[in-house]
C-alpha cells in the first residue's frame, strides 16, 4: 500500500498547480458529478458529495456550477450533457500496470488522448479485465495529521468497517472496503475529524520494484495521464521507493 499512499502525496502537492493552471474548477465539478453519480444529489444523505461541495466552496467556486455539476451527475442536467464513467487499462514501461479512471461526456475523445500518452511513453493499453485483476478496489480517506492520535482514529475507524491506517508527518491515510468508504467517513466526521478528502481507488494486491531510473519514467508518465482533464485518478502497482521519490524532489 506504500506505493499508493506515496502517490497520493504526490498527487496533494500538484493540486496547487491544478488551481495555478486554471483547471482547479474542472477538477471539483468532475468530483461533484462522481459523487452524485455514486450516492445521489443530496448533501444530506451523501457525504462523499458534501465533501465535495465543502472543497468546491473553499476554493470560490460559483454556486452555479456547483448545482450544475450535480445536475450532471444525477442525470438531471439542462446541457444535455451525460457523463460516463469508465477505467482503462494498460502497461507503462518496465512492465508496470495502470489503471485509469475517467468521468467524460465523450469517450473517444478521452481514448485517443489516453492512447497518445501511452504511445509517446512507450506503454500499452491492454484489453478490459487483463490489467484489473491486480488491483483490490478501496476506499480512501485522508485527514490532517496535525493534533491527532493515529491509533485513536483507527479504533474509530476500524469500528465502522475500516482496514488500515497509514499515519506520515503531514497526514493521517484510511482504507476501507469499498462498500465501507461512506460508512467510516461519517463515523470520522461524527466524531470529530476533519476529513481532507475521500474518494474511491485501487491499490496494488502486489507491488512490483523497479530500478530508480525506471521509476521516475514511469512516473513521467502518470503525471502525464494525471493531467488529462478526463482523467479522474490513476493508480499503478510500481513501489514507490525513497530512492524514486528524492529522484523527483517530493521528498
Amino acid at each position: 500500500m506504500s506505493g499508493h499512499s506515496k502517490w497520493a502525496t504526490i498527487k496533494r502537492k500538484k493540486g496547487a498547480l491544478d488551481a495555478k493552471r486554471g483547471k482547479m474548477f474542472t477538477r471539483l465539478g468532475r468530483e461533484i458529478t462522481v459523487a452524485a453519480k455514486e450516492g445521489g444529489g443530496s448533501a444530506d444523505s451523501n457525504t462523499r458529495l458534501r465533501l465535495a461541495i465543502d472543497k468546491a466552496k473553499a476554493s470560490n467556486m460559483p454556486k452555479e456550477n456547483i448545482d450544475r455539476a450535480i445536475a450532471r451527475g444525477t442525470g438531471g442536467g439542462d446541457d444535455g450533457v451525460v457523463m460516463e464513467t469508465i477505467t482503462y487499462e494498460g502497461y507503462a514501461p518496465h512492465g508496470v500496470a495502470i489503471l485509469i479512471d475517467v468521468l467524460t461526456d465523450n469517450k473517444n475523445r478521452s481514448l485517443s488522448n489516453i492512447r497518445q500518452v501511452f504511445n509517446r511513453s512507450n506503454g500499452s493499453m491492454a484489453a478490459a479485465g487483463s490489467v484489473m485483476w491486480q488491483f483490490d478496489q478501496k476506499g480512501y480517506i485522508e485527514l490532517p495529521a496535525e493534533g491527532v492520535d493515529a491509533d485513536e482514529l483507527f479504533l474509530v475507524a476500524a469500528d465502522a468497517g475500516a482496514e488500515d491506517c497509514v499515519p506520515s508527518e503531514e497526514t493521517v491515510e484510511v482504507y476501507t472496503p469499498r462498500e465501507a468508504l461512506a460508512a467510516v467517513e461519517t463515523k470520522l466526521v461524527g466524531s470529530g475529524y476533519k476529513v481532507a478528502d475521500s474518494y474511491l481507488t485501487w491499490v496494488a494486491k502486489n507491488e512490483v520494484d523497479v530500478e530508480k531510473e525506471a521509476g521516475v519514467q514511469v512516473m513521467g508518465m502518470l503525471e502525464k495521464l494525471e493531467e488529462l482533464d478526463d482523467v479522474q485518478n490513476v493508480v499503478s502497482n510500481m513501489h514507490i521507493t525513497d530512492e524514486i521519490m528524492e529522484a523527483l524532489g517530493e521528498e
